[in-house]
């Protein structure tokens, strides 16, 4: 598989030119409409309707959702993301347990669970996700887990309250390149997230790390190889790639759209850096068939 660099498409930047013809997604279905009326019943927040995701339809459609904990506030503000910033709510002692019912009545074999960044509490969130990866593994023993968390400021000691619950998967997205952390994350910074996945590979080798780049922002070619670059040296193991698409015209607006060719190309160039799995394509999104790319490795529950 060729690692040549990608063609320079010319760059756009008006805030709602029309979507190319492959960034179109699927009605709405009953079957969606009977997730949506099960999460609703269950008072669970997720990260699809939170963050805005374009693959609600489908992922809903096909009974799967991302939760997202501890509310639907987050502190911080980054400008790529819908979700909401604003005073955050009290902690659920009961959320772990909703999640689990919410998940063992979808039939989820691999639950996926994120959250709002919690700045506000001693902890970060941190015991919340453990207390959500052990009712989990309660209701359902065969299920896998997958966490995306924050970045826990890089603490190890936060870190370890994750990863001492074993999850499979110990997601933190890098988001983008180096050069655009401080406009699109400006609460984060790229190398910490980069030694959040060191660490949490560190604390428990059985765990996959895995980390997710979404491009459109006005990155290079030899920025995002630069990035792929660090992340294997950082212990990443399974990475996604997917298009940034604008969620509203207050948040930062996207440069290009890259081709389905164009991401698979970079998912070739993934795979010849020694990623263990890698989904990469307009609509992947970190959690957008996670179950398939675990399985995809050889990472296994001991």
């Amino acid at each position: 598989m060729s690692s040549t660099p990608l063609p320079i498409l010319s760059s756009e930047s008006e805030p709602r030119r029309r979507l190319p013809p492959w960034l179109k997604r699927p009605m709405p279905t009953s079957e969606m409409l009977e997730t949506r009326k099960l999460l609703d019943g269950l008072r669970l927040n997720t990260v699809c309707v939170e963050a805005r995701c374009p693959n609600l339809t489908e992922c809903w459609s096909r009974g799967t959702a991302t939760f997202m904990i501890l509310g639907d506030h987050c502190t911080r503000r980054c400008g790529f993301c819908a979700v909401g910033t604003a005073r955050p709510q009290p902690v659920e002692a009961d959320e772990p347990q909703r999640l689990a019912d919410a998940a063992a009545q979808l039939g989820l074999r691999h639950v996926v669970i994120t959250s709002v960044a919690r700045d506000d509490l001693r902890d970060e969130g941190a015991q919340h996700f453990a207390d959500c990866i052990a009712a989990v593994r309660a209701r359902l023993p065969h299920a896998t887990v997958e966490v995306l968390v924050p970045d826990f400021h890089g603490k190890p000691e936060l870190i370890a309250v994750v990863t001492a619950a074993a999850p499979e998967v110990y997601n933190h997205n890098i988001e983008t390149v180096a050069r655009l952390q401080k406009k699109a994350r400006p609460a984060a910074r790229y190398e910490r997230s980069l030694g959040v996945l060191r660490t949490a590979k560190a604390q428990n080798p059985r765990i996959a790390t895995k980390s997710g780049l979404m491009v459109g922002l006005g990155e290079t070619h030899d920025e995002i190889v630069q990035t792929l670059r660090d992340l294997r040296a950082h212990d990443c193991d399974l990475l996604t790639i997917g298009q940034y698409l604008r969620p509203g015209d207050r948040y930062l607006p996207v440069d290009r759209y890259y081709t389905p060719e164009e991401f698979e190309a970079l998912g070739n160039i993934a795979e010849e850096l020694g990623f263990s799995a890698v989904a990469s394509g307009p609509f992947v999104r970190s959690s957008y068939f996670a179950e398939t790319l675990f399985a995809e490795t050889d990472f296994l529950r001991g």
